[in-house]
């Protein structure tokens, strides 16, 4: 196995997921106490990426499945589930936290998905080139190094959200900051593909 594709992938992986790191502190935070939270951050983490390596794998060969002008609206996804976070943070400020948190049990699989997939639409565009040039054999080093390091962000975002400091202040603010996170996620998405004209 080549030691330099190796080393590309893991600086390639770093650069184009930092920010993920955030948000998988916020999902674990959001769902700190909950039976099973962890493994449906976990999973969907996995299936957001795997979405993404398959996207960007298939359009390394030349199949396409979103046009290119069709990956700004990606962005719609996180804005809708900030928007929703943030109505249901609104519409229970009034409510114990332990209600509230025992209502919402926690991040789903599927939401986690759709907020990793989206926030990766740049991740796409990319990868398809890297992967085009390394060829079948290389694309798989890539995909299997970046599997890898998926579980590294998710311990790595697992043990930020449990710093004493973090996890305080995560558990005061992070009914705001999730939806505030995936709000500007979704924007910043739609204005820098420039989706309905912006």
């Amino acid at each position: 196995m080549n030691l330099g594709i190796i080393g590309q992938a893991v600086g390639l992986f770093a650069v184009t997921n930092v920010d993920d790191i955030l948000i998988l502190a916020l999902y674990f935070a959001q769902g700190a106490g909950y039976p099973g939270a962890t493994r449906r951050v976990v999973l969907g983490q996995y299936l957001g990426f795997a979405a993404i390596l398959v996207v960007a794998g298939a359009a390394a060969f030349g199949a396409t499945f979103l046009p290119e002008d069709a990956v700004p609206y990606l962005g719609l996804l996180p804005l809708a589930l900030g928007l929703k976070a943030a109505w249901q943070a609104w519409a229970h400020r009034g409510e114990d936290d332990d209600e509230t948190e025992a209502r919402q049990g926690g991040p789903r699989a599927m939401e986690v998905a759709a907020v990793t997939f989206a926030n990766g639409g740049d991740n796409i565009g990319v990868y398809v080139p890297v992967f085009a040039t390394a060829g079948a054999g290389g694309m798989t080093v890539y995909a299997a190094v970046f599997l890898v390091l998926v579980a590294v962000w998710c311990a790595a975002g697992k043990l930020f959200a449990t710093r004493p400091v973090v996890a305080k202040a995560l558990s005061r603010w992070g009914h705001v900051l999730l939806p505030a996170v995936l709000i500007a996620i979704g924007l910043i998405i739609l204005v820098e593909g420039g989706a309905f004209g912006l």
